[in-house]
This record gives structure tokens, sequence and C-alpha cells, in this order.
């Protein structure tokens, strides 16, 4: 039987292989009307039992996010360039403390009916059902100079959480910064995020280790998330896409850190609440 096969087939014992290694699920809330974009995570695996899939809770640069009991999921089993997807749901929300490893808390998953098999990645920026958000990069040439586009996004933030009208001049907010490059968000992580970037703007990345980040989340908040992010590791994948991992940083600005948390928690809670109407 050719291994995708017997994966499709098999796919609890590839979970407890992945648990075993110390792998992931990558995951995002579904969203059934289609609007907006996606937050992918990669939640590390810590158990696998007859009543669910115990994965840790994602988290946003020190605030952790624990899933609402009912939230319906999209999740992958992902092993090299091989994918596989199923649908879950949030059974039990775990604190921190019953899992030495999770810091951020657990959550157990619902075990997946049927498992099926799909591309890892499709030329437009979808995985399966979900559509990955764009993401505007530049070469942060002074990093001083992205204190006060920070500021200005800190109180367009403000602004939008109090109901006031929000007008921003993006262009105009940007720091002092090189051409920009467009990538795909990937996945989130606790203190950055992977992008994909298509091989004919790959090459800044090469010459620059520091960038500017705007990323908007859409439903229905016009605050883009804007932070410094260091490069700390790419890889081409199998498209000759690159995939590069990024590591926010607020060493200028510690400041900005809790903004950036505060609106990815926003586009969660938001994307549950979606879900209960």
């Amino acid at each position: 039987m050719p291994a995708s096969r017997s994966r499709t087939l098999e796919w609890r014992r590839s979970l407890e292989e992945l648990c075993q290694k110390g792998g992931s699920l990558e995951v995002a809330i579904t969203r059934d009307d289609g609007r907006g974009h996606d937050l992918v995570w990669r939640l590390r695996i810590l158990d696998v039992r007859d009543d669910g899939i115990v994965v840790e809770n994602p988290g946003a640069l020190g605030r952790a996010l624990p899933l609402h009991v009912g939230t319906r999921l999209v999740a992958y089993i992902v092993i090299g360039q091989n994918r596989w997807e199923f649908r879950t749901a949030v059974l039990e929300s775990i604190p921190p403390g019953r899992h030495a490893d999770a810091r951020n808390g657990a959550s157990r998953l619902s075990l997946p009916e049927r498992v099926e098999r799909c591309l890892r990645r499709h030329a437009r920026f979808d995985v399966g059902p979900l559509a990955l958000p764009p993401v505007d990069v530049w070469p942060l040439l002074d990093p001083k100079s992205a204190v006060a586009a920070e500021r200005a996004n800190e109180l367009a933030w403000a602004a939008f959480l109090e109901g006031k009208p929000v007008t921003t001049d993006e262009e105009a907010l940007l720091p002092t910064v090189g051409p920009r490059l467009t990538g795909h968000l990937a996945n989130m992580g606790g203190g950055g995020a992977g992008l994909l970037i298509e091989p004919a703007q790959a090459g800044l990345l090469s010459r620059h280790r520091l960038f500017w980040v705007r990323l908007a989340l859409g439903d229905g908040c016009p605050v883009p998330i804007v932070a410094c992010a260091k490069l700390v590791h790419t890889h081409i994948d199998s498209t000759q896409r690159t995939y590069a991992g990024l590591s926010f940083d607020f060493a200028f600005n510690p400041a900005h850190q809790r903004t950036v948390a505060a609106q990815v928690e926003h586009s969660v809670r938001t994307l549950e609440e979606r879900q209960s109407h």
C-alpha cells in the first residue's frame, strides 16, 4: 500500500508518531461564512487518547489564547511535503499545570471521523479551505524610525476599541524602509510568524535581517498589525517558494508588544464569536 494511502487510513499512528517527536498540528478556526482570512497556528501535540487529541493552546507574545469549548477547527497533519486534513472541535479546556510542558494550558480536541489527503500548498495560497492573509514586508533601514509608526498604530488601535473613526495613511506612517515585498502568512507562533514568499521576491531576504511587517487581519478591524521582525531562518519548499521564519522585535518600543498581542487575540475571539451566531 502506498505510504500516502497508508497514512490516510492510519492517521492515529501518524499523530502518535508526531506526538512522540514533539510535533505539532496546524490548526485554524473554521469560518462558516468564508469571509476574511485565517490565522493558522502550529500547536504541539501533547497526547493522543481514546477520548481526543490534547494540544497546547495557542499564544501570542506572552499572552495565552485558550480556545473556547465548542470552537470548531480545521486541522492538518503535516509530515514532510505531505498534508492530511480533518475537522475537529474543542471538547475541553485544560488549565496550565495539568501538562508540565504547556505553559499556555491545553485543549482536548475531538478525534476525526475521517482524514483526507490534500495539497501541501495551493498556488493561490489557499490551504484546503483556508485563505492565508497577505503580508507586506519591507527591509527596515532605520530601526529607531519604527517607533513613531508603532505609536501611531497603537493610537489607532485604541481609537478602534473606543468605537471612534479610524483613518490611517499607511504609506505616510512607514518608517525608513527599503523596497516592499508581499508574502502570505503561513502560520503564527508565540513570538513570531512564518511567511511564504514567491521566488521572484525572495532575494531581499538574503540581503537583510531586520524587517517592517504589516498584516491586515480584516474581520471588520481597520487597524493592521505592524511590527519590527528579525529573520530567523529560511528554507525553500517543493514549489520553490521560500518559507521565512520571523521573530517579532520590540527592542526599541517594548510597549508595542501589548498592542500586537491584543490585536491577535481580537482576531481569534472574533472568529470564535462568529461561529456562535
